[in-house]
């Protein structure tokens, strides 16, 4: 019982730095992917292909070498210091979930039908007025589902941090093999990753429920 407990303390200070990564990144890489949307849509060709071809290798690519390339890319392609593994780390991390979530705003404000941006030119409204007016709450609404999914694989993707020896959950455990002997601590990060991604299912659900006022 004792080993349990302690086992279940260590594993809980290597899920707190899987919260702090997941929460970050999504605090930075969603406002960064509405950004990257824009440009994705924009009239001006080159900055629509850059944009594009840009989220396209970032999506194409894994996540894991994404992540190798910018800890050591510096170092080795530039002579310069390593990043700090935790900046290395939320800089893949917010750059590669920009490029996803930037998809899903596309698609999610895409949708809304132009009658809807007509309806707002017609009332005197500007595009800045119509877009969070009228357009946004529309674009939640259809983004709910997609976000989410794309919202529990970030909790699960957090796990490669390690590939550059950041202390997550995982990591912890694995010292339990090197040091112990011990697998069953291995298993028993999954119920970490189980019950963090039950509750954001229950958000993600209300939030979805709420949203029913929009009829499409």
């Amino acid at each position: 019982m004792e080993k349990f407990i302690s086992v279940t303390l260590e594993l809980s200070k290597g899920f707190g730095m899987t919260l702090k990564i997941f929460a970050l990144t999504l605090l930075f890489a969603l406002p960064l992917g509405l950004i990257i949307s824009f440009g994705s849509m924009s009239k001006f060709k080159p900055l629509r292909w850059l944009t594009k071809t840009f989220v396209w290798i970032i999506r194409g690519t894994p996540l894991m070498l994404q992540l190798i390339i910018i800890y050591y890319g510096p170092g080795l392609i530039f002579e310069l210091d390593l990043l700090e593994r935790f900046t290395a780390v939320m800089v893949a991390f917010v750059i590669n979930y920009s490029c996803y979530f930037s998809e899903i705003f596309r698609g999610g404000i895409e949708a809304v039908p132009k009658g809807q941006y007509e309806a707002g030119q017609v009332l005197g409204m500007t595009k800045t007025q119509i877009f969070f007016k009228v357009i946004l709450l529309q674009v939640i609404k259809k983004i709910v589902p997609p976000m989410s999914n794309e919202v529990i694989t970030l909790v699960k993707d957090t796990s490669l941090a390690r590939i550059i020896a950041v202390y997550e959950v995982i990591w912890n455990a694995q010292n339990y093999i090197k040091l112990e002997g011990l697998i069953w601590p291995l298993f028993y990060t999954g119920a970490f990753y189980l019950a963090f991604s039950g509750i954001l299912t229950l958000i993600f659900n209300k939030i979805e429920n709420k949203m029913n006022y929009f009829r499409s």
